[in-house]
């Protein structure tokens, strides 16, 4: 009887499943040949407006590198050129490369320092007006700096990272606002806005790579602040620059805590490529995913939603708020159009995808140091598998992994500020500050 009650739902789940696949795989395969249509339409359009546009993945990865040094071409992620296209390998794009051999003569110069297809506002703009060009950071300052924790230092300084198409709002909007009074008084929180995200420059000749961020956070926060010591908090794609930092400044890092990190361990010549396909696998379903494999997979299709999106975000936030009724937009919504598509498209690669060869490494450098670490993750994350909680258990015993009911990649911190902040402090009194600083 057992048997004969289960059948009909075993068979049920197996038609659904054998549905998605070949659904799936219908729909991708319709995007497969947009792209490349949008790869010809595309060519066209930069030689009109631009003159001389920049050579796109679609290319040899020979004839897309010519112009980069060889520390340049490192890192580069293997994933940028293997991105699967039937109609790609049957020469659709021939064509328009002997099109724009012939054009090469014509001398044309960039008109603009942002490409046509980027939005051109004031606030898109304005980081081009600063000379030093530095990340865009929030610094709250303590109202008790003569405190001195139990390593001398006057203050404790928290850097706070963000994740992929988000900006240092995530943590100035939640944590900095549910920190107690007599918590602030004694740290120093600084959250960035990360490379080609927020508020920071968004340059159309960035590779976005891990060394770039890294030098960024260095010439941005760690060197002006004169930083001894700090401890490093961040979030989904953050989690691999948290990991770069603390490999860099070993000595000085005090803990590190990671939310829903991208981490699949895997042969270094191998982790890219497993990243790419296991977090972004081309399915349409869960929509998170979806979403995610739409703009990891479609470089020309990616550029259509920035375009569409992110140049016309005056115009979004204004309906936004007419149909709202709203003065302010979330920061949220705010968050998905400051960023171009080119730095979108590099950090997905480069970093997601491309660092995780570098995981191992990091991880290796922690436990010889015996840093605290944390991580924390929602059960029911669809963006990053719980596996990756599980996964820098196995490969850090010491770490403390503590998993969230009911959340997911985001709700993790949205929606439970307070309980996440109290996490947040409990972590920080145990890794060698001192717990009188942490009374309320």
């Amino acid at each position: 009887m057992p048997a004969a009650t289960t059948y009909p739902g075993k068979w049920a789940r197996k038609c659904a499943t054998n549905f998605h696949t070949v659904l799936s795989f219908i729909v991708f395969l319709f995007l497969d040949f947009l792209e490349t249509l949008l790869c010809v339409i595309f060519r066209y359009l930069d030689e009109c407006f631009e003159g001389n546009p920049p050579h796109c993945y679609c290319d040899q990865k020979k004839k897309r590198e010519q112009k980069l040094c060889e520390e340049e071409k490192n890192e580069l992620s293997e994933t940028l050129y293997v991105r699967k296209n039937v109609f790609r390998k049957m020469g659709f794009l021939g064509f328009a490369r002997k099109y724009e051999e012939c054009m090469k003569t014509s001398g044309g110069q960039l008109k603009n320092m942002n490409r046509w297809s980027d939005c051109v506002c004031e606030s898109c703009v304005s980081w081009t007006m600063n000379d030093d060009n530095k990340l865009h950071v929030v610094v709250k300052e303590p109202s008790q700096a003569s405190v001195k924790d139990s390593t001398g230092n006057l203050i404790v300084n928290m850097i706070f990272l963000h994740g992929f198409i988000s900006s240092s709002s995530l943590w100035t909007e939640t944590v900095f606002l549910n920190l107690s009074k007599s918590v602030k008084g004694y740290y120093r929180l600084i959250s960035v806005d990360l490379l080609g995200f927020g508020n920071s420059p968004k340059p159309r000749d960035g590779l976005y790579t891990l060394r770039e961020r890294l030098d960024m956070i260095e010439k941005s926060v760690i060197c002006p602040f004169e930083l001894k010591s700090f401890h490093v908090i961040a979030h989904s794609m953050g989690c691999t620059i948290a990991l770069a930092v603390y490999a860099k400044y070993a000595k000085s890092v005090k803990s590190v805590i990671l939310v829903a990190s991208p981490y699949l361990p895997s042969l270094k010549d191998e982790a890219s490529f497993t990243v790419l396909n296991r977090l972004t696998d081309r399915r349409l379903w869960p929509p998170l995913l979806f979403g995610s494999s739409f703009m990891s997979w479609y470089e020309h299709l990616g550029l259509c939603v920035c375009f569409v999106i992110c140049r016309n975000h005056n115009i979004w936030e204004s309906m936004f708020k007419l149909h709202t009724r709203r003065r302010e937009v979330h920061f949220m919504i705010m968050d998905l159009t400051k960023h171009t598509h080119h730095s979108v498209w590099h950090s997905m690669h480069n970093v997601v995808c491309g660092g995780a060869k570098y995981v191992e490494y990091y991880l290796n450098t922690l436990i010889e140091h015996r840093i605290k670490m944390c991580v924390i993750q929602g059960d029911q994350d669809d963006v990053k598998p719980l596996e990756c909680s599980i996964n820098i258990k196995k490969k850090v015993p010491d770490a403390e992994v503590c998993i969230t009911s009911n959340a997911d990649h985001r709700t993790a911190i949205l929606g439970r500020e307070k309980e996440f902040t109290r996490s947040l402090k409990r972590i920080w009194s145990s890794s060698s500050v001192d717990t009188n600083t942490m009374q309320e």
